[in-house]
């Protein structure tokens, strides 16, 4: 029978190149985004078999996803990628953006992997959630979009220990050449830091990192593998590591001066 993925937040950006990596891969592929218009014609332009209206922020909405995608073969695979990036200090957060990071990063992961879990049976599959390298280690500038992807770290593992039957997985990417990053303040403290890790990946590159993940017993991949080590080592020593921040901020600036952004 046919092996069905569904992707949400696969309008564009790194979620559009998952799912076409799956595509190639054989799947049908069934392309979610809160727009519906840019969800049906990227599905239309990458060989998907359907693109759907999704809000991630609605339980109901996972679950109904979930019946349609059965409607195309056996779900073997949910990719949990919808999400925003909202920076700023948490005292310039404004409520409506704090809730969205929560409801969205958090919560729609949380809500797809339950629709997941009950898609899969008994048979089992695998759940791959889109997380971050903000998420092993302070980010000032970016703590609750921080905060958010380490707790879907925390979710990832916990559920793949829950059930056997399950392969859960977490793709933690450095900045990705994204609108998400685009709509940033590009003068922000969170944007320089970003930065001063050096080149942007691309799409394809985070991608296929986290599409080799499933059918693997691998739970967390950080791409690149360096600045995993280093934002786990800051997590480790947050006082000494953070008095390098502002070298790390200027180091930044200077990288998106030189590349002109």
């Amino acid at each position: 029978m046919t092996s069905v993925a569904v992707v949400t937040g696969s309008a564009r950006g790194i979620g559009r190149a998952m799912a076409q990596a799956l595509v190639a891969r054989g799947y049908a592929v069934v392309v979610t985004d809160v727009n519906e218009a840019a969800a049906m014609q990227t599905a239309v332009e990458i060989g998907a078999v359907i693109g759907l209206a999704h809000d991630v922020r609605d339980a109901a909405r996972h679950r109904e996803v979930a019946a349609i995608a059965a409607e195309h073969g056996t779900v073997n695979v949910w990719v949990n990628n919808a999400g925003v990036g909202f920076d700023g200090a948490l005292s310039e957060l404004s409520q409506e953006r704090a809730d969205a990071l929560v409801d969205i990063n958090f919560k729609g992961v949380m809500y797809g992997m339950r629709a997941a879990i009950a898609a899969f049976g008994e048979r089992g599959g695998d759940i791959l959630n889109t997380a971050s390298l903000s998420g092993h280690g302070p980010v000032p500038g970016l703590s609750v979009y921080a905060a958010t992807k380490a707790a879907v770290l925390s979710l990832t593992t916990s559920v793949n220990a829950e059930n056997k039957a399950i392969r859960c997985h977490a793709i933690c990417p450095d900045g990705v050449d994204t609108q998400l990053v685009a709509d940033m303040d590009q003068t922000g403290q969170a944007r320089a830091l970003i930065a001063s890790g050096g080149r942007m990946l691309s799409t394809e590159e985070v991608a296929e990192a986290a599409v080799n993940m499933i059918g693997t017993n691998r739970v967390v991949r950080t791409v690149p593998a360096w600045r995993g080590a280093m934002m786990r080592l800051s997590n480790l020593t947050p006082g000494p590591s953070m008095k390098l921040e502002p070298l790390m901020r200027l180091e930044g600036k200077l990288r998106m001066k030189r590349a002109g952004r």
